[in-house]
């Protein structure tokens, strides 16, 4: 089984993927794009949330009377347990695979007397903006608080302080993705009663990748949600590029045309549609599924 796809995000008056100046992250030329961690940080989160054991997430441990980030050695202890120069990598390989993320994603894990670095079945590329007027809105917030600092130095504190928050009003990102379960081959003659990726691991994977962005609604993510996803299934390989590139976007319909897609895809696959049938529409021949379900 080899798979390709495409997942598509709506920002409405929200800022899907900020650079660390705040705003919505850009190439050089000036196209607004999400990188694949944006994308994968929800899905790790519904997975979290749906108690599945998450290895890359940020988890917090008292430390001298403060709280700060677990190092990536104590979140495995904190999954599993001991870790030291004795502990087998074949065990803490065995763990790994445990952790929904990295049966996806793959891992780096470079600990004391481990130096292990899996690729991972699922391969997501950046997700571009499609859509052709957007604009990038900042908004003065005003905070009910006064500064410190300029009361510390003895400056004149009359009012709150000011800050920013920067959206696009509209943006629609289409990121491409592919799954080869062939990644896995290796390790199932390492690890006892491995099975790879299988088909219920891809069977998850489509289930949070069409609804983990909704399920995330943060301050700065609010108005970004799931509208679109393309998974593409051949039981046998086949060989496809980013199928996201093909995506035709009509940007004043908010319409998506698969035609190019669907010439590139040819028969003998299996091929599921799902998009916001509120909010997008979809020309395509295949049956087009409410992404609500």
């Amino acid at each position: 089984m080899r798979a390709y796809g495409v997942i598509g995000v709506r920002a409405i008056m929200s800022n899907w993927n900020a650079d660390f100046t705040g705003r919505p992250k850009s190439t050089s030329e000036g196209e607004i794009f999400g990188s694949d961690k944006a994308l994968k940080y929800p899905i790790k989160k519904m997975w979290d949330s749906e108690a599945k054991k998450v290895m890359y997430i940020k988890s917090y441990i008292e430390d001298k009377g403060n709280l700060r980030p677990k190092t990536l050695k104590e979140r495995y202890e904190e999954l599993f347990g001991e870790l030291d120069k004795k502990t087998p990598t074949k065990k803490v390989l065995k763990n790994l695979f445990e952790c929904i993320d990295i049966k996806n994603f793959g891992a780096t894990f470079a600990e004391e007397g481990q130096n292990i670095s899996i690729t991972g079945a699922v391969q997501i590329g950046q997700g571009f903006n499609k859509f052709e007027n957007t604009n990038v809105e900042v908004q003065d917030i005003l905070s009910p608080f006064a500064d410190g600092s300029k009361i510390k130095k003895g400056d004149d504190v009359n009012q709150s302080t000011l800050g920013t928050k920067i959206m696009v009003d509209e943006a629609h990102y289409f990121y491409g993705f592919s799954v080869n379960p062939n990644a896995y081959n290796e390790y199932k003659t390492i690890l006892e009663n491995f099975e790879g990726y299988t088909k219920e691991d891809f069977e998850e994977f489509k289930k949070v990748a069409r609804k983990a962005v909704t399920s995330f609604a943060t301050n700065s993510k609010f108005g970004c949600d799931n509208e679109f996803a393309l998974f593409v299934e051949f039981e046998n390989d086949r060989y496809l590029p980013d199928l996201s590139e093909y995506i035709i976007f009509d940007s004043e319909n908010r319409e998506v045309d698969l035609s190019e897609i669907e010439n590139l895809i040819g028969d003998g696959a299996k091929v599921e549609v799902f998009a916001d049938p509120y909010k997008l529409k979809v020309k395509t021949k295949y049956e087009v599924k409410s992404i609500f379900e």
